[in-house]
């Protein structure tokens, strides 16, 4: 073709060759090497997919007699031959899946495993026919090194071979009820996030191992999984782009034992820097969570876990108050996403509210009422109502709307009694005075600076206290 034609430069483009340039090199080499070539467990599938590529069948000494000859032997490789030859399968995975060579080195790599592990790891599985939970956490789970010994090595395989891997086994997506092959894939992915950066692999490659993992996690359940181990579950297939009904089912999972968790645990960075809530950590998340428990609590949880969350909610408002980034409706969604009961005290609530009102200083009066609105007067105590009414962050009205809430609390001095009796704390406003807002703003700076003077009044003020204990509006939310 080439003599025949005049152009003194060729190209010859042949769409699609097995391995690319470093197929057509191997191939040259044989052909003018007068058909023979060196051929290694490294490179012997390459060749095999070539030979078939151009149909090199014509005799017997052909290279695709060759490879075929090379490859009967291949139940006798070593381990690290094996693993090798289907690592160099990368580049031509499509090739070597269609002629076989996947099947013939996977069906190798389990019988590997299979001599050299004292536990069928195959029959570690959640169906009714294998152990039960207890026999899994305990003596399957304690007896790791029996069949993990294999999780290191095949971390270096595409994810493509790992699923052709867990299809060979029965164990791909719906049908994984291994509790070994779901810790394996566990590992993977987690090995896999650290190095993804500098690979040429794409996320979307792993989401069906994901969805697989979670499938596998979410039937073993309590019985293999501690809560934490739920989150870290949960970070790991979280970069990998899990569908949404799996997601939803791990998080249904976690939202019931939530009572177990650290704040530690929530504190769960939010992907991209937003994720939708505008902070750093992913609050939408921890506002799912709590609504499951919730709806937990509706059907089985007991009132002690009820409030061991309460706490857990509280400091996890704590730790996200200073952050700048954090919209109101994610920090209210928070706060309310509990029933009063479960709260003793709103003191940390208002602590957590200052806290944010200190990082986002621009917030309009408007803005501050309603942050506000998460807060029950009655529950917060005395001194924490006493720091309200001096914070110059509060609104007057909010102040006086938690003051007036306190009258129960609040003890009425008669004109004979001593005014500094060690018994008497006492915060009143006079609704008659403050007639306007500003007004109101001006008292509130100066109790900031002394609020004994407010004590002073006392007598003046009791009068109108005792109207405004008939009359005073209930700001309260009762559970």
């Amino acid at each position: 073709m080439i003599t025949q034609e005049k152009q003194k430069t060729w190209r010859i483009e042949i769409d699609e060759f097995p391995g690319g340039p470093d197929g057509f090199e191997l191939i040259s080499r044989f052909c003018y090497n007068n058909g023979t070539i060196s051929i290694t467990v490294s490179n012997v599938c390459l060749l095999h997919c070539c030979a078939v590529f151009l149909e090199m069948t014509e005799k017997k000494e052909s290279l695709l007699h060759q490879t075929q000859v090379f490859l009967e032997g291949i139940f006798y490789w070593s381990w690290n031959e094996i693993i090798t030859c289907l690592k160099n399968c990368d580049l031509f995975f499509s090739y070597a899946d269609s002629y076989g060579l996947i099947d013939k080195l996977l069906c190798s790599l389990l019988a590997k495993i299979a001599q050299n592990s004292d536990l069928n790891f195959l029959s570690v599985s959640s169906s009714p026919s294998s152990s039960s939970p207890d026999t899994i956490t305990s003596s399957t789970i304690s007896r790791k090194a029996a069949w993990a010994w294999w999780f290191q090595d095949l971390n270096i395989l595409s994810p493509k071979i790992i699923q052709h891997f867990l299809k060979a086994l029965g164990a791909y997506g719906n049908d994984n009820n291994n509790l070994v092959l779901t810790k394996f894939l566990l590992q993977y992915l987690k090995t896999s996030s650290l190095h993804l950066k500098n690979t040429t692999v794409q996320k979307h490659e792993y989401e069906g191992l994901a969805d697989t993992v979670v499938h596998g996690v979410v039937l073993m359940g309590k019985s293999s999984f501690s809560c934490r181990g739920l989150f870290w579950v949960l970070r790991i297939v979280s970069g990998f782009g899990i569908s949404k009904e799996r997601r939803a089912e791990l998080e249904r999972l976690i939202g019931g034992m939530l009572d177990q968790a650290t704040l530690d645990d929530l504190l769960v960075s939010s992907r991209g820097g937003g994720g939708g809530n505008g902070g750093v950590y992913d609050v939408n998340l921890v506002i799912r969570l709590i609504r499951l428990f919730v709806q937990y609590y509706n059907e089985e949880v007991s009132f002690e876990k009820l409030k061991k969350v309460g706490e857990l909610v509280d400091m996890y408002l704590g730790e996200i108050g200073p952050d700048s980034n954090l919209k109101i409706s994610k920090f209210l969604g928070v706060a309310e996403s509990l029933p009063d009961c479960a709260r003793d005290s709103f003191d940390q609530v208002y602590g957590a509210i200052d806290s944010y009102l200190q990082s986002h200083p621009a917030l309009s009066l408007e803005e501050r009422s309603r942050l506000c609105r998460c807060l029950n007067y009655e529950k917060l105590s005395l001194e924490a109502c006493k720091d309200l009414a001096k914070n110059p962050r509060i609104p007057p009205r909010i102040a006086i709307q938690a003051l007036s809430s306190q009258h129960s609390n609040i003890q009425i001095i008669d004109d004979d009694e001593d005014i500094n009796n060690n018994n008497c704390q006492l915060v009143l406003y006079d609704h008659h005075k403050l007639n306007t807002e500003e007004h109101m703003k001006v008292n509130l700076e100066r109790m900031q600076s002394r609020v004994v003077e407010l004590e002073k009044v006392c007598r003046e003020m009791k009068g109108q206290m005792r109207k405004m204990v008939k009359i005073a509006p209930q700001h309260t939310r009762l559970c």
